[in-house]
């Protein structure tokens, strides 16, 4: 049974609940993923299957990518992604997993990229208090003292500083599954989801 599938944010609304609550819900394209490589142990040394995902023009796939799908004998695909498996895959090259492999499940992980913030300071990247906001203080917004004296000379690694924010891989784990539309091929979780619109995540079964 396969229990990953690529989705692509779409973005966030609100849903109101048969008991009269407001949730936040994030609205994800789940599929569908076409099986472009299937992987066994006994070639590969595991189990495992490449999925494809997303709408792409032929002009902007490089020839290695354009061989590997015409040999798949399916269309190029914008992402490609590999689905690690307990047991042989029951599924073989051109198949079609679509987001109703969620229907039945009650909570999801999802992993993605977080949004870029470029160079940030140290409030705004560690939660730093920063310092009086008073006019003679001449300490609002640096990070203060970071390293010692002559000994050791040096700051130690791991130190809180400004620098590069944002593009990590994040996962958020536990998101409900609020609905499934096999239709349309959406799947909507309740709360927000790394990355933003447009952005690829891996949804995995949590139960």
């Amino acid at each position: 049974m396969v229990k990953t599938i690529l989705g692509r944010k779409l973005g966030m609304t609100q849903v109101w609940t048969d008991g009269g609550d407001l949730l936040p819900v994030t609205v994800i394209e789940a599929g569908p993923c076409v099986v472009t490589q299937v992987k066994t142990a006994d070639k590969e040394g595991y189990d495992a299957l490449q999925v494809g995902f997303g709408e792409i023009r032929e002009k902007l796939v490089n020839k290695p990518a354009a061989g590997h799908f015409a040999k798949a004998k399916v269309e190029p695909k914008r992402w490609l992604a590999e689905i690690r498996l307990e047991a042989p895959a029951e599924q073989k090259v051109g198949d079609v997993i679509g987001v109703d492999a969620l229907t039945d499940s009650k909570s999801v992980h999802i992993t993605g990229v977080s949004k870029g913030k470029g160079f940030a300071g140290t409030m705004k990247r560690h939660n730093f208090s920063g310092g009086p906001g008073g006019h003679g203080s001449h300490f609002h917004r640096i990070p203060g003292s970071v390293g010692q004296a002559s000994t050791p000379s040096r700051v130690f690694k791991g130190k809180r500083l400004p620098g590069h924010m944002g593009t990590d891989t994040v996962t958020v784990r536990n998101l409900s599954v609020v609905r499934v539309d096999a239709g349309e091929n959406l799947l909507v979780v309740k709360g927000a989801v790394p990355g933003g619109k447009g952005a690829l995540l891996t949804i995995t079964v949590a139960d």
